[in-house]
């Protein structure tokens, strides 16, 4: 395939008008290379076609005769140059309308950017309010579950002193609204409570003069069942080696420390203290608590107290 052989005066004169070479080309070898104004009549006739700016091809390559210029009469400049001011504005015109386009396609990003922040936001705000919400709730129940502790007390100490509990209708409905939710066990007896109290006191009076290393006992005592009433269900809590050394020094080597942790609920099983977690009692624990803590807060502890064989 050839490009065809057309009139280079008259090419050259199109070109210098301001036509495209494969358009001028085009125009010529389609109105038969005659004239000028035969060109440009073509081109205003086929302005629109879509393949007006390709460069048309032949089988044939075929010399054409160049000829003189053709004179460029007013006419044909006019409209030449109306020519390329359509072909100005159609430009324009497209150029416009692809801006319009991208100023759309900005647009809509911008909202979909938007609503995207929007989402985002929403989601966001959503995740603060169930954050929110979970936190009161867990306040609220860390609240009711020390006004528990606090009812629970005042319980332990009336059971305790053997005082009547007439006028104490809150604490009595509390009582009774914590059984009925299997939150606590129910109170212990006077009787319960004397058995741990008075085991400390024989401790107290087997070890006299040994006031440090009584008190280490207590103290080694309250983190064993303050440990295992915090976390129930730790299997490591709940377990102590009878011959840990650190054990046998605290402990295990004073009379009434084992059995401190056997009335807790411990049992000797091989060379450990197990206590399982089905008979694990909160209310025990909070009565052995509590007893260490006057054994080692209150200094005539033990003092007072008849000998019992």
């Amino acid at each position: 395939m050839f490009v065809p052989k057309v009139n280079e005066k008259l090419l050259e004169d199109l070109e210098v008008m301001g036509f495209p070479k494969a358009r001028a080309t085009r125009a010529l070898h389609c109105s038969g290379n005659t004239s000028l104004a035969d060109a440009i009549n073509w081109i205003v006739d086929h302005e629109n076609d879509i393949d007006i700016d390709e460069m048309p091809l032949v089988d044939v390559d075929v010399e054409v005769e160049s000829t003189e210029s053709f004179p460029i009469s007013e006419e044909i400049r006019i409209k030449a140059q109306s020519l390329r001011e359509q072909e100005r504005k159609r430009i324009e015109q497209e150029e416009k309308r692809l801006e319009r386009e991208r100023e759309k396609e900005r647009i809509q990003a911008g909202k979909r950017l938007l609503e995207a922040k929007r989402v985002a936001e929403e989601n966001e705000r959503q995740r603060n309010l169930s954050l929110r919400k979970a936190e009161k709730e867990e306040e609220k129940r860390a609240r009711e579950k020390v006004l528990q502790k606090l009812e629970q007390d005042k319980l332990n100490r009336k059971f305790k002193q053997g005082l009547p509990l007439e006028g104490q209708g809150t604490i009595k409905s509390s009582a009774t609204k914590l059984q009925k939710e299997k939150k606590l066990n129910p109170v212990y007896t006077t009787t319960k409570t004397e058995q741990l109290r008075e085991c400390l006191r024989n401790l107290k009076r087997n070890h006299q003069g040994e006031d440090a290393r009584v008190r280490r006992a207590f103290q080694t005592l309250l983190i064993y069942v303050g440990n295992v009433a915090k976390n129930p269900k730790e299997e490591k809590y709940r377990k102590i080696r009878l011959n840990n050394p650190l054990f046998l020094d605290r402990v295990g080597s004073l009379n009434g420390g084992v059995e401190f942790l056997e009335l807790c609920g411990f049992e000797r099983t091989g060379d450990f203290l197990h206590l399982s977690q089905e008979k694990v009692d909160m209310a025990l624990l909070n009565s052995a608590g509590f007893v260490l803590n006057s054994a080692m807060t209150n200094p005539f502890f033990g003092v007072l107290s008849t000998t019992h064989n």
